[in-house]
């Protein structure tokens, strides 16, 4: 006496369950919808507030204008940022727009955040890509590479 096979343990075939589980059937699930806060001023009343603003601006792909409390107002990029106890243990690094000057400002000193600058990757999502690539391999306009597109 021998053990079933596993084609035997399934059946005589696919079952409706396996069936149901064939990969080109199945359902794609979406993405998650990214929300655009290129040109955003956001209202800082509370600390919460400042703290979840520079969070957001440390993800978003362009400059940012930050007004500091003395006046002062500075447009770069942030790279990085360090969060403390406090706002004052705490601090945000930026790559000045017009220079190659890192500055590091605490979240104690911002008085206003704005996101100025254009967002140079939004609408360059890989699903864009894929379907630009398929419009022009079928065309057979341009050249059809896999190469990313510039970000300008």
């Amino acid at each position: 006496m021998s053990a079933p096979s596993h084609f035997d343990r399934q059946g005589a075939g696919q079952s409706a369950a396996n069936a149901a589980l064939d990969p080109e059937q199945l359902e794609v699930a979406p993405g998650t919808a990214r929300q655009t806060v290129e040109g955003w001023v956001p209202e800082l009343a509370t600390d919460a507030d400042l703290r979840s603003a520079l969070e957001e601006a440390f993800e978003y792909r362009g400059d940012v204008t930050i007004t500091r409390k003395d006046g002062a107002k500075i447009e770069g990029y942030i790279f990085d940022r360090s969060t403390g106890n406090s706002l004052a243990t705490s601090f945000v690094r930026v790559l000045a727009k017009d220079s190659n000057n890192r500055l590091r400002i605490s979240y104690a000193e911002i008085a206003a955040l704005a996101f100025t600058g254009r967002d140079s990757a939004a609408g360059k999502s890989y699903e864009a890509w894929v379907k630009k690539y398929w419009a022009k391999k079928a065309t057979g306009e341009g050249e059809a590479s896999i190469q990313p597109d510039a970000l300008d």
